[in-house]
């Protein structure tokens, strides 16, 4: 129920003895609704009750797309009454949201952290992202005009009613518009209806045939009836806070590709390795350096470090392989480091993988990390002991599922299993679940063998797995490459269920196994959205293969390389989409002996939630052995459409070209060995030169598929505040 004053007061977090002389801000402490008609059924099940601090403030929100809520600004502002500026990035208190649960005395629907805010500066509103996407209610679309007065509205939310201190049931009621300005629209309760403490955030709609659209969200009010309310004040107005004219702003935000943001402040951080760093002089022990964004400064990750789990051994290599995924929900990015060659007592190169949980004051500042070693923990990981070359952590992937879940993909490559030397598997660890894949696993085609390598690279979706066995024999070829295709959903067996198995003598993929071809030597994966789909359903897999020899009539190009991109449905089914290399139709370039063409592949949606098209769906692929003038394995960078014909979206990318990668091609620089994709960047390392100590540089998308002019990002030892310290900065890129 909505209560104005002459200066409506916010609806947020105000003791019931404050709500008494002006309309104030809607937010409870603990606990406020709309004071009507009690919603029964699923009719209002987008509206979710706020619970801000542990009972501290209580608000009212409406679902507005699976993972994004709408709801007040004054809910999370410090001093509502005074001020409305709200900080982007996670809320300052924990933030849950009950959503589908019309009546709290139920166990429908879900109750779901807030984990993200990204606030506007016009007016009395935020955007609040969910830790995992909601799937027991539907979100309301938002409306297309104004209100307009003398139009009626229907309010709702779980503040006080003129009753209740603390309902326990959503509240509607109808409101007639006043008059509507740029962002607000002033409201009157209708039949006793008010809006109350606890309400703010809340969805007014607009109900037309049947079918309602989300037109504002209520801000402040006169509480007139409300519960715990001055008596005298009968004044059932308030004001809403339009939402009509941001369909742009609310698409474009909750379709952005999440960022990495280990400091959770709504700023995008990059993270870079030096394996090969000395740490108290300890030979290629290896280092992480952090950059924080909006210009918070950078940190020195390494294992000496308190908050590091173990210490810093010559050669460790710690940072060989990188991953970032919010591991433990809390709208901070976490990493997760590999370090293959890590000695667990007297084992050499066992390896292991570490987890740095992000916190607002930078990684390694809240909860305590924790290694992933085997003989220790839980499950699979537990069950098998190290062993000497297993190389745990040699290949990482991480991400999130369909249903929001966050998981990790570990690959042991140099694993023995029965008898077999570097047969190889790899770990899946998904909330409770802590199980091995390998080749004798139900369902996963191919034998152990000696050399396969099972898990040498990896790749992932939120519906997707990939595990790559360059070493694998297929007939009688020896290291010709195989790729293994699983789904998230486990089988009967408790395993990601294996949906197929790929190599080029699979039907309906192009050329033939040959000895050396080294298919699945790189891997990139991403989800996909076909047209007609509601929804990310499929995914794109880039296959590199860089032991690829090429033919030029009667002359051969031994390890030119290339690359075979594949469509994989929700059902499992897989076909391919294109095979791109030098010298092919359209592309670049020519072919040429120990180009590595596909030494590392990355691939990008940049519009995750939207239908998948040639300008979203992109692919990076590195040729570092490519010899440029006389710069002999300078190396390249080309970058395609994953959709279409390759040589319609080619472009190339080397040191001082009109792509903008900073330097001139060196010698042995061998670009585009280091590589990685995000949804706003292309990032290329330098570990070789030509800085001393190696670089990193962000290209836009926009750079890298042809365009000219936008800012490139570099991150290099000795400039900008990063320490002047590494050997070969740049060797993984996060």
């Amino acid at each position: 129920m909505i209560t104005p004053q002459a200066r409506p007061a916010r609806l947020a977090a105000l003791a019931a003895a404050a709500l008494l002389t002006t309309p104030v801000v809607l937010t409870a402490a603990p606990a406020h609704a709309v004071s009507g008609t009690a919603a029964s059924g699923t009719t209002y099940g987008y509206t979710a009750r706020l619970d801000i601090g542990d009972g501290t403030r209580a608000c009212s929100g409406t679902l507005v797309h699976a993972e994004w809520l709408l709801t007040a600004a004054s809910c999370f502002a410090d001093n509502p009454a005074a001020d409305l500026t709200v900080p982007a990035g996670a809320p300052k208190l924990k933030t849950t949201a009950t959503i589908g649960r019309t009546d709290l005395t139920t166990t429908a629907g879900q109750v779901i952290p807030v984990v993200e805010l990204v606030p506007r500066t016009d007016r009395d509103l935020v955007l609040a992202r969910l830790s995992r996407p909601v799937s027991t209610a539907s979100p309301v679309a938002l409306a297309g005009t104004a209100p307009t007065a003398g139009e009626q509205l229907t309010a709702a939310g779980y503040g006080r009613t003129k009753t209740e201190w603390a309902p326990l049931k959503l509240h509607t009621g109808a409101f007639s518009v006043d008059s509507a300005d740029t962002t607000t629209a002033t409201v009157t309760g209708l039949d006793g209806a008010a809006i109350c403490a606890g309400d703010a955030g809340g969805p007014v709609l607009r109900v037309t045939n049947g079918q309602a659209t989300l037109a504002a969200v209520n801000s402040r009010s006169w509480q007139g009836g409300c519960f715990g309310a001055d008596a005298s004040e009968t004044r059932t107005g308030g004001v809403a806070t339009r939402v009509d004219d941001l369909r742009d702003w609310v698409a474009a935000k909750v379709g952005a590709t999440p960022v990495t943001d280990f400091n959770c402040d709504g700023a995008e951080d990059v993270v870079g390795s030096d394996p090969k760093a000395s740490v108290a002089g300890l030979s290629e022990a290896g280092l992480l350096k952090v950059v924080y964004g909006a210009g918070k400064g950078n940190e020195t990750l390494h294992q000496d470090l308190t908050y590091v789990p173990g210490g810093a051994e010559a050669d460790d290599e710690f940072g060989s392989e990188l991953a970032v995924v919010d591991y433990d929900e809390d709208g901070c990015s976490d990493l997760v480091v590999g370090v293959p060659f890590e000695d667990v007592g007297t084992v050499v190169d066992a390896g292991l993988v570490t987890v740095l949980y992000g916190a607002p004051q930078g990684l390694g500042q809240g909860k305590a990390g924790f290694n992933l070693q085997q003989g220790t923990g839980t499950g699979a990981i537990d069950a098998r002991a190290s062993e000497t070359g297993d190389r745990m952590g040699a290949a990482l992937a991480a991400g999130r599922t369909a249903t929001g879940e966050p998981y990790l993909l570990i690959g042991a490559p140099g694993k023995n299993l029965k008898g077999h030397v570097d047969a190889g598997l790899v770990y899946y660890v998904r909330g409770s679940v802590n199980v091995d894949i390998h080749q004798d696993s139900p369902g996963v085609v191919g034998v152990i063998s000696d050399g396969d390598e099972f898990g040498a690279s990896l790749a992932g979706s939120p519906n997707h797995l990939a595990i790559g066995s360059p070493g694998e024999t297929v007939g009688t070829s020896a290291d010709a490459g195989m790729v293994a295709i699983l789904k998230h959903e486990l089988n009967a067996d408790n395993i990601p269920t294996p949906v197929a198995s790929v190599n080029q003598d699979t039907d309906g993929i192009s050329d033939g196994a040959e000895g050396g071809d080294l298919f699945g030597a790189s891997l990139s994966m991403v989800a996909y959205r076909p047209s007609g789909a509601s929804v990310a359903t499929d995914s794109i897999l880039a296959v590199g293969t860089p032991g690829e020899t090429l033919w030029v009539g009667t002359n051969s190009f031994p390890q030119a390389g290339q690359v075979t991109t594949l469509r994989i449905t929700a059902a499992g089914a897989v076909s391919q989409l294109a095979t791109i290399h030098q010298g092919a139709e359209g592309v670049n370039g020519a072919s040429a002996a120990e180009d590595g063409f596909g030494t590392k592949v990355v691939a990008a949606n940049t519009a995750p939630n939207a239908t998948g098209t040639a300008s979203t769906m992109l692919l990076a692929v590195g040729v570092p052995g490519k010899d440029i003038g006389t710069a002999t394995d300078a190396g390249m960078v080309q970058t395609f459409s994953l959709l279409g014909a390759p040589g319609d979206s080619d472009h190339w990318i080397e040191a001082g070209n009109e792509r903008g990668l900073p330097g001139t091609p060196g010698a042995s620089q061998l670009v585009g060995k280091y590589l990685n994709a995000t949804g706003t960047h292309l990032w290329i390392g330098m570990p070789h030169g030509p800085a001393e100590r190696g670089a990193v540089h962000g290209l836009p998308w926009s750079n890298a598929m042809g365009a000219t002019g936008g800012t490139v990002i570099t991150h290099q030892p000795g400039l900008n505040g990063l320490p002047l310290t590494g050997k070969a900065f740049g060797m993984a890129i996060r």
